[in-house]
């Protein structure tokens, strides 16, 4: 039936509407594939993204390529999406995944129109609606959604503790896949980590502003200063602010699998897949700035001058996108053994 996406300047935009009214924060991404990935990164709670490729779902959904357990998304909005797919692997339409899961989505709407609103304006409110109306009032920072339940996978000799703010699956996958024990932790669970026993900690990718977990930055910083860590996305946020650093709203944030991140301590450009609002802004002298956004300068990565801390902005893990960063997987696993043998023979 005939919707509205309606922005919270005043904008609106008629198109096809499957599902209820909804509302949340608008994001575009601008990756050409990986929306099976994105519509289940759990960076997107809360959020209605536009999809800029103006064609989308042509390869289906399959059974391998979630990040989680279902879409984490509030709304989507499309040029235009496919009901026709054509994959081997793939079991059903984007449209039909959707709608299992009652998240709403619009189509044919100017996809290039609205992200220029959002390039211009800034992220900002949305709503899909069945009808033209006065935007509704939408809740903000909320807390990440996350699963309470601790949870062990592999047998490894290197034991993990993954701290879930929203975590992807492909980064508890990136260890797995290395030979490591992998225990998640939520992170309203983080007094329990003593208790695991971990060789290390990984803080995962998340949504929202880092400042509204403000109240788990102590647990945080102690937990850093006894254990190997790795801060990833909302993770390294949250590591700078837990040691007296800052963190920005960016006007319309970093989305999409084509970041240049320039690594300084190999003197390498690579290509990065990132999803997040809020930058590093500043950062205590304990830390020296690893990685820099190529575009626009900001911080994309840190390491703790005697403490073994690394912290990334962008996935490593890439899904979707390049998977040229995935070294530091094993750059930090390597850093966790060497802290291993030094307290072994200390």
């Amino acid at each position: 039936m005939s919707g509205y996406l309606l922005l919270e300047n005043g904008t609106s935009y008629k198109g096809n509407l499957t599902g209820g009214d909804v509302g949340g924060e608008i994001v575009f991404y601008t990756g050409m594939t990986g929306y099976q990935e994105v519509l289940t990164d759990p960076s997107y709670q809360n959020q209605i993204i536009v999809f800029t490729y103006p064609l989308i779902g042509n390869y289906g959904i399959n059974a391998s390529d979630f990040e989680s357990e279902r879409p984490q998304i509030k709304g989507a909005v499309f040029y235009e999406c496919c009901e026709h797919f054509s994959h081997y692997e793939a079991a059903y339409s984007v449209k039909e995944y959707l709608s299992k899961w009652n998240v709403p989505f619009i189509s044919h709407v100017d996809t290039r129109s609205v992200v220029k609103q959002i390039r211009k304006y800034g992220t900002m409110k949305a709503e899909l609606s069945a009808v033209k109306k006065d935007l509704s009032i939408i809740p903000e920072k909320q807390l990440p959604s996350i699963n309470e339940t601790l949870t062990t996978a592999g047998d490894g000799d290197v034991h993990v503790a993954l701290i879930d703010f929203g975590f992807k699956k492909s980064i508890g996958a990136s260890f797995l896949k290395r030979g490591c024990k992998v225990t998640t932790i939520p992170y309203t669970k983080l007094h329990e980590l003593s208790s695991v026993k971990p060789d290390a900690i990984v803080f995962s990718n998340g949504p929202g502003d880092p400042k509204s977990l403000a109240m788990y930055l102590p647990a945080i910083k102690k937990a850093t200063g006894e254990y190997p860590s790795l801060g990833i996305c909302l993770g390294h946020q949250l590591i700078a602010l837990a040691y007296g650093g800052d963190t920005k709203k960016l006007r319309f944030g970093h989305r999409g699998a084509n970041h240049p991140v320039a690594d300084q301590v190999k003197g390498k450009v690579f290509m990065t897949s990132q999803n997040h609002s809020y930058v590093v802004t500043s950062h205590q002298e304990a830390f020296k700035v690893r990685f820099l956004n190529v575009n626009d300068q900001s911080v994309e990565g840190m390491l703790h001058k005697s403490l073994p801390i690394l912290s990334v902005q962008f996935h490593p893990e890439a899904h979707p996108g390049p998977a040229e960063s995935e070294y530091l997987f094993d750059e930090f696993l390597e850093m966790v053994k060497k802290t291993r043998r030094e307290t072994v023979y200390a």
